[in-house]
C-alpha cells in the first residue's frame, strides 16, 4: 500500500474576537485571520473507505479554532495561539500543528501576527 506524509490546512479563516489589552479591543471584538496546518503523519494515499467519518473533517477543525477564539476576551495574542494549538494537538491523529494568528486592524500601515509550531514536522 502505497503512504506519504499528510497536512490538513486552513487558510484565511477571518472573523471578530474578543482580544488585545488597549481600551478599543477591550470594548468591541476585532477582525483576525486564523491559518493552520495539522500534520498528520504517514497516511495511505487513500483512506480505508469514501466516509468522512475515516479521514480528519476540516469542517471540525474549522469550528474548533473559531470556538477557541470567541470563547471569552483574551489578553494576549501569545495566549491565544498557545490555547488554539493545544486544543488542536488533541485531535486525533494529529502529531504536529502550525498556527498563525493575525489581528489585520491594530495598526494602519500593517497586521500584526504570531506564529507558533508544536509536536512533530
Amino acid at each position: 500500500m502505497l503512504k506519504g506524509k499528510q497536512t490538513l490546512s486552513l487558510t484565511g479563516l477571518r472573523f471578530h474576537a474578543n482580544l488585545g489589552i488597549l481600551e478599543h479591543e477591550r470594548s468591541r471584538p476585532q477582525p483576525i485571520q486564523v491559518d493552520a496546518q495539522l500534520h498528520q503523519g504517514t497516511q495511505p494515499l487513500l483512506p480505508a473507505d469514501d466516509d468522512i467519518h475515516s479521514v480528519l473533517d476540516y469542517r471540525k477543525v474549522r469550528q474548533i479554532i473559531i470556538d477557541e477564539c470567541t470563547a471569552e476576551h483574551v489578553n494576549l495574542l501569545e495566549t491565544l495561539i498557545g490555547k488554539v494549538s493545544h486544543r488542536l494537538m488533541q485531535l486525533p491523529g494529529v502529531i504536529g500543528v502550525r498556527v498563525r494568528i493575525a489581528k489585520l486592524e491594530i495598526f494602519d500601515d500593517c497586521e500584526v501576527a504570531i506564529h507558533m509550531e508544536t509536536g512533530q514536522w
